[in-house]
């Protein structure tokens, strides 16, 4: 059974002189402008599970990285609450909210905020250093989120003789040194190249794989959402306007907003034939697929096949139903959802 990390009930988020007091003015006029407020986030529900990769994404302006900070107490939140482990953070002391965050948070930006006048491992060292850990094992640590990250040998570097896609290796190394349970990262790849961008995508899923870590992952790049993600929280006009499965999202858009998103998305490269599965009528027949894979991965096999309904396993291999091989053509030739 899966279990809640972070809970976010009725968040708000207004940014103005007096935004507790216009609060109720503002929530009953969501359409109008009240000169002098901006109403970032606007009454979001959400539960994040532990272990869940969960990508906010939404245009410029949409709320999301305002949302994010409010998980982690950034900024103040208007109204609502957001717990973590079941603790309401906005209870928090200054002193309890800077332990939270040095126990359970780490944090990467698109600016990498490395420390120029110190070398790779001292700036990857230094979130322990300000935990008071001694500088051998604060350096033994460091060394190993540097080999983590593919950046052994390069700890005597200053931040300046590396690339971008290396200092953006090094922030991560940092961000994992304290051993967080919840990572947050506000679009750390937008300012990167598009080849820098891409290796560091697989670099993030191959750490993903390796690390159980609660992720929080802010884009506003929908195929890098659909890439990393387990759930897409799509936002706009500082409201998450659908909360799915990228399998979901692409093959069921909940508003116009969300389909111009999915409009040019090859959805066979991103649907797993898992998502299609419904419970078999009897005994399956036939040699059984695995529903993690995609309809793209499976194309030759669909068109080659000529069963009805094919069945399809779990990553244990147990049968968990079976899906309609026209469904899927479907989906794989762009006919109907």
């Amino acid at each position: 059974m899966s279990e809640t990390v972070i809970s976010c009930h009725s968040v708000s988020k207004i940014f103005g002189p007096d935004p507790v007091g216009h609060l109720a003015e503002v929530k009953a006029n969501p359409q109008a402008s009240l000169a002098g407020y901006v109403h970032a986030v606007r009454d979001v529900d959400l539960e994040i599970q532990r272990g869940e990769m969960l990508v906010v994404m939404g245009l410029s302006g949409s709320g999301k990285s305002t949302l994010v900070r409010c998980l982690s107490r950034l900024v103040e939140i208007t109204g609502g609450s957001v717990t973590v482990e079941g603790q309401d953070i906005a209870t928090l002391s200054e002193a309890g909210l800077i332990d939270l965050r040095r126990r359970k948070m780490g944090m990467v930006f698109q600016s990498f905020g490395l420390l120029p006048h110190r070398t790779v491992l001292d700036n990857v060292a230094f979130p322990l250093e300000m935990r008071g850990q001694d500088r051998s094992s604060r350096y033994a640590s460091a060394g190993e989120m540097l080999e983590l990250v593919g950046l052994a040998g390069r700890e005597s570097y200053f931040p300046r003789e590396l690339s971008g896609g290396q200092q953006q290796r090094v922030g991560i190394a940092r961000s994992l040194v304290v051993k967080p349970d919840i990572w947050f990262l506000d679009e750390p790849f937008s300012a990167l190249d598009p080849l820098i961008r891409r290796e560091m995508q697989d670099e993030f899923l191959r750490l993903k794989g390796l690390l159980n870590k609660t992720v929080i992952f802010i884009t506003h790049d929908f195929d890098e959402a659909l890439r990393l993600a387990d759930r897409i929280a799509i936002m706009k006009d500082g409201r998450i306007v659908q909360c799915d499965s990228p399998d979901q999202i692409v093959l069921h858009p909940a508003t116009e907003y969300v389909a111009r998103f999915t409009a040019d998305i090859d959805r066979a490269r991103v649907v797993r034939v898992g998502s299609l599965a419904r419970p078999l009528d009897g005994s399956p027949e036939g040699a059984a697929w695995s529903s993690g894979r995609t309809i793209r991965d499976l194309a030759r096999d669909l068109v080659a096949d000529s069963r009805t309904v094919i069945p399809l396993t779990d990553a244990n291999g147990t049968i968990i139903g079976g899906v309609n091989r026209q469904e899927a053509l479907d989906v794989l030739l762009g006919d109907g959802a």
